[in-house]
Parts: C-alpha cells; structure tokens; sequence
C-alpha cells in the first residue's frame, strides 16, 4: 500500500490533500503553531522553495497532542503559517499522531526506524517522515533535527535521484 491512498483532507477540508501528493517525494512533518521548534517552519518553507520544482513537496500536519501547542481552528493555523513564515507547502487538517485515534498516515509512518533506531510514537512536534515518489517511507528524524540538516537534505535528494 502506499502513503498515498491513505485518505487525509487539506486544511480547508478539502479531500485528498495525501492523495495529490502521489507521484512526489514527501516529507511529511507533524507541525505546531506554539512550540519551541516552530521555527522550522522557516526551513520547511526553504525547502518547499528549493525542491518544489524537481517534484518534491513538505506536507504540514497539524497535530495538538504535545502540551496544546496547536490549538488554533484550521483558519487560524491557515493564517499564522502564511503570515509568520510564507507557507505554501500544503497542510492537511489538524489529526492525532499517537494513540488510540492515531490517524492511518501514522499508524503507516511511525513503524519506519529514525537513524538512532526509533520506532514506533512520535515523541514531539516537528519530527519528519520522507516518503519517495512511490509512497514508501524512506526516512524519519527526530524533532530536534532541523529541516535543513545536511542529512535530511541528503535523503530527500536521493529520493530525487
């Protein structure tokens, strides 16, 4: 199965926000509005702007499971991403990551291992999935790697290649 036929609507609620994004690499980010690492935001939007044209994208999920630190509406999570850091990466609407209404995205993302061996929850905001143009994860970093780090950069350009 691949990450892609997993249903998940974009902020707006529009359907298939995970489903348009088939075909490309994805790196999928759990986000937060009100978190430390907030700024990563500036990052992924580097990111989105530097790979966007070679058919890659960064997929924002809003997520509100670690200490409410997302607790706005859609529209407001909206606004302070395009405001604050000039977002135009795609968000999907806001879901839970870990337990019992863990959405399906990561019930398929979170077995894959980081490179210090995790599996399994996320343990915070910001941690990042890539999935490849197939719809296979193909990396995970933990949270307090920055999006920019020359070893995620390295894995979404091989997932180009």
């Amino acid at each position: 199965m691949s990450i892609y036929d997993i249903d998940l609507d974009g902020l707006d609620g529009t359907p298939g926000v995970l489903g348009e994004q088939a075909g490309k690499v994805t790196l999928v980010v759990n986000v937060a509005s009100k978190c430390g690492l907030t700024p990563q935001y500036e990052q992924l939007q580097e990111l989105q702007e530097r790979f966007g044209d070679r058919n890659f994208t960064v997929l924002g999920v809003p997520c509100n499971q670690f200490l409410g630190q997302e607790p706005g509406t859609s529209e407001q999570i909206a606004e302070f991403c395009s405001v604050n850091y000039g977002v135009s990466f795609p968000l999907s609407t806001k879901i839970e990551v870990n337990g019992d209404d863990r959405h399906p995205l990561y019930d398929e993302l979170t077995p894959f291992a980081d490179t210090e061996g995790h599996t399994g929850d996320v343990r915070w905001n910001f941690e990042k999935f890539l999935v490849d143009a197939d719809g296979s994860v193909v990396g995970r970093f933990a949270p307090q790697i920055p999006p920019d780090d020359p070893a995620v950069v390295a894995a979404i350009e091989g997932a180009l290649d």
